[in-house]
């Protein structure tokens, strides 16, 4: 499996650079998201 990968496309990897809209975005919808345990369940909710 290690042979699949070369230098080229790890050195790609280290370089992605996501724009600012992106990482707010995430940062936006991780601060909305709440979850809730009840009884051995998990409950998703987006607080918008």
């Amino acid at each position: 499996m290690a042979k699949l990968y070369t230098n080229d496309s790890i050195e790609k990897l280290n370089n992605l650079k996501p724009k600012e809209e992106t990482v707010n975005f995430l940062l936006n919808y991780s601060k909305a998201l709440s979850v809730i345990n009840c009884n051995k369940m998990k409950f998703e909710a987006l607080l918008n």
